[in-house]
């Protein structure tokens, strides 16, 4: 027989109990079933009781409860106990809240959450300074252990920013047709990466020669996400300059660098039988004005009536070769050999600035002529005794601008040969270049 205990009103206090041996036994006006387990107490869930026999406690011996948990809250241990003979419950039971695993952090991010990983939990995804949230802005922790959201990435979509030099203008140096520029090199800023020193120069780099005008550069930076950021600035290089110079007439003019630059220096120098008048040469000057006084080239003119011969050959100091040709008479089939060959060859005479001086006759009927103008005959004989001519036959006699003696001839020669002689000169190789550059020439 199934063994109950059973107890009145006064015993249930705790004052008596007695055992009773079938349900008969234990009226229910009069006594109850002892419950027998401890009462089934289940937080954050439920509890489903069957007892044997449809008693009133649900704990008594015998008694089978199910434990459901409520939504958000899982069960730990059994979900269906029996009050055993021991006064214990056949397991251990627990309904605990749901916990889902660890989101992952962003990177260059995070999330800030409501109640940690616990079920119902949102979690709001946020990023670095200069990144953007793309695809989920929150997860919600759901019954199911797993995350509502979650696929989040911060994205850097924040160009750097970069600034570049401010290089106003510069001047070219005297002399010079450029200018150096050196600048310091910029670099880039990025809120996500920071200091960007790997820069892009599009352009001549720092400290190169920049000619005349406005050159534009730029540099250009990209992040590590390839986003790019550029900047532009010029550099303008200016030449100071004077007003040009013009060749004068009967001359050429060589000038260095670009001519009219400041800095550049022209030289003048005058064609044969031509004399330089005002300044050899000019410079142009930081006010961009030329130094020195205009130049020209005036007509030779030879003053005869000195007191000697030194004096006369002065005036050809540095500015003309000289031929000296000397014969006993205008007849003198040496002299007028030699006087029709130079005849055809005035022109390359004049190239090579050769004035022609003529000696005829014997003292104190001798004449001396320059081209069209006479030379006293008192004039005429110092010439013959300063450079030792013989009046009583032919001679020749060819100085170069320094008045040195450079060569005698005691019969006529052509003109090429006289040529040939003068363009071995040292001083006469550097006119030929200057000439050829100005395009003179017979």
């Amino acid at each position: 027989m199934f063994l109950h205990a059973c107890l009145d009103d006064a015993s249930y206090q705790g004052k008596f109990i007695r055992p009773c041996f079938a349900m008969t036994q234990c009226p229910s006006s009069v006594y109850l079933c002892v419950p027998w387990c401890a009462p089934v107490k289940v937080k954050h869930g439920h509890v489903s009781c069957q007892t044997p026999r449809g008693e009133r406690y649900k704990n008594v011996l015998g008694t089978r409860c199910k434990i459901r948990c409520k939504t958000g809250y899982e069960m730990h241990g059994s979900s269906e106990i029996l009050c055993m003979a021991s006064k214990q419950w056949s397991g251990n039971y627990a309904c605990r809240e749901v916990r889902c695993p660890k989101l992952a952090m962003p990177s260059n991010g995070g999330y800030k959450c409501s109640d940690g990983s616990y079920f119902s939990s949102r979690c709001q995804f946020f990023c670095s300074p200069g990144y953007m949230l793309r695809g989920d802005h929150s997860a919600t922790c759901q019954s199911s252990r797993t995350w509502s959201g979650g696929n989040s990435v911060c994205v850097d979509v924040d160009p750097p920013v970069i600034k570049c030099p401010n290089i106003k203008e510069k001047t070219a140096e005297p002399g010079k047709l450029t200018a150096k520029v050196t600048w310091d090199t910029p670099e880039g800023k990025d809120t996500a990466d920071g200091i960007l020193t790997d820069v892009i120069l599009k352009g001549k780099p720092s400290g190169s020669q920049f000619p005349e005008g406005n050159h534009k550069l730029s540099y250009t930076v990209f992040d590590r996400a390839e986003n790019k950021a550029t900047c532009r600035f010029s550099v303008r290089v200016r030449v100071r300059r004077c007003t040009p110079l013009s060749v004068p007439d009967n001359g050429w003019m060589k000038c260095d660098s670009a001519g009219d630059n400041y800095g550049a220096t022209c030289e003048f120098r005058c064609l044969g039988g031509y004399e330089l008048r005002g300044s050899a040469a000019r410079v142009c000057q930081f006010n961009m004005e030329w130094s020195g006084l205009e130049t020209s080239c005036a007509p030779m003119n030879i003053n005869v009536g000195v007191q000697s011969a030194a004096a006369l050959l002065d005036q050809f100091y540095e500015k003309r070769r000289i031929l000296i040709i000397s014969a006993p008479s205008a007849a003198n089939h040496y002299y007028r050999f030699q006087m029709t060959n130079l005849q055809h060859a005035q022109c390359g005479l004049d190239l090579r600035h050769v004035t022609v001086i003529e000696l005829v006759g014997v003292y104190p009927a001798q004449i001396g002529r320059i081209r069209h103008r006479l030379i006293p005959p008192r004039l005429a004989l110092q010439l013959r005794l300063l450079l030792q001519l013989s009046q009583n036959s032919f001679n020749m006699v060819l100085l170069d601008k320094q008045g040195m003696d450079k060569q005698r001839y005691t019969f006529p020669i052509t003109a090429a040969e006289i040529f040939t002689t003068i363009d071995t000169f040292p001083l006469r190789t550097e006119e030929a270049i200057l000439q050829k550059e100005a395009g003179q020439s017979c």
